[in-house]
């Protein structure tokens, strides 16, 4: 737990002054209920979390969905029957 809490930390540190005082701000803004920076917080921490190795919960439900699939098709190789119809994606 170590380790991804200090690449987090590198990566902060490396923000310019002007980007790490707007986080800050906006980190402020979203603690005291202001809806209005949710999106650009979201964003500046996606930025950060993909720099440092993490991924999103969509990227990690995409991920699991084709896992899944991949499982259906598995079971269907293996049952050796055929697909009703392509999946949709």
């Amino acid at each position: 737990m170590a380790e991804p809490a200090r690449r987090v930390a590198d990566a902060v540190q490396r923000l310019r002054r002007e980007e790490a005082k707007a986080l800050a701000d906006e980190l402020l803004a979203l603690w005291r209920g202001d809806p209005s920076v949710g999106d650009r917080l979201a964003a500046r921490l996606g930025r950060i979390f993909r720099e440092v190795g993490l991924v999103t919960r969509d990227e990690l439900d995409e991920a699991e969905l084709k896992i899944a699939q991949l499982e259906h098709r598995l079971r269907l190789l293996e049952d050796k029957r055929p697909p009703l119809s392509p999946p949709v994606p």
